[in-house]
């Protein structure tokens, strides 16, 4: 019945919005990681993840679709509640699918869902000073947010493409100031998704936040990989910022395990996972 009571008594507390702040001030990496099902979050709240997403990239990899777009707020609460049944320390993010933050008041009716429903303690969007004003009204509302910049998957027709953001000055400039914007709108994360470098690190240097990478260098506050992806269950290519973390490991929890020690020791991404 007092289940977050019992919770705080635990030798390892769950990770909260405070203890990821801490982590960043700390200079400790986050390690985060996706996952959709009850099973495999209970396997990566063993490994020591810190923060899981339900992202909408169940679509591709659940799914079969070749985009985020067709994902729906029940897609994401179905998932989102199947994975809150599997953790007790992981701190969960749900994101918000396409089309279903449009205007502020939409915004919040379906974090409302993807908190009460789903069991989420913080949802993502996509978006830059586009979104400022539903970022705003969320915070007011007292809902964590997670902002996401560089490469937006919902946006890939209109990207022409999954493809690296920001290697120009002006667009880098960009995604830096509506990180910044964002940030003071009331965002709690940002996460940045295949970004060189160097924007990575400079984004980090310039946020209160913590900044999450993928694909986005070795030198923001923690690091998010598709679970899929690390256990080599991915049909086909992988993106240049992906390592098969199943090399030489017996069983996949021991190879969550090994994924979450590369990113505290700071051992992924390497150079070979990075954009220039």
């Amino acid at each position: 019945m007092y289940t977050q009571l019992e919770q705080r008594s635990m030798a390892v507390p769950p990770v909260n919005v405070a203890s990821l702040m801490k982590m960043k001030n700390d200079g400790e990496a986050i390690a985060c990681i996706t996952a959709y099902d009850a099973s495999f979050a209970l396997a990566v709240d063993q490994a020591g993840i810190d923060m899981v997403l339900v992202g909408d990239s169940l679509g591709m990899v659940i799914q079969g679709h070749d985009t985020t777009v067709p994902v729906t707020v029940e897609d994401v609460i179905y998932h989102t509640r199947n994975v809150s049944r599997g953790l007790q320390r992981a701190f969960l993010v749900a994101d918000m699918p396409f089309m279903s933050y449009s205007d502020p008041n939409q915004a919040l009716e379906n974090a409302v869902r993807l908190m009460q429903e789903g069991g989420a303690m913080m949802v993502k969007l996509e978006g830059g000073e586009d979104q400022i004003a539903i970022v705003k009204h969320l915070a007011r509302h007292d809902i964590a947010v997670c902002a996401h910049l560089g490469l937006k998957p919902q946006s890939v027709h209109k990207l022409g493409g999954f493809k690296v953001q920001g290697r120009d000055p002006k667009e880098a400039n960009k995604i830096l100031n509506n990180a910044k914007a964002l940030q003071d709108a009331g965002a709690d994360i940002v996460l940045l998704e295949c970004v060189p470098n160097e924007l990575g690190k400079s984004i980090k240097e310039n946020l209160d936040v913590p900044v999450i990478g993928i694909g986005a260098g070795p030198f923001v506050d923690g690091q998010i990989l598709v679970l899929y992806d690390i256990l080599d269950i991915t049909q086909g290519s992988t993106p240049k910022f992906v390592r098969n973390f199943m090399l030489d490991q017996t069983s996949p929890i021991n190879a969550i395990k090994s994924y979450v020690r590369a990113v505290k020791n700071k051992d992924y991404p390497a150079p070979e996972h990075c954009f220039s």
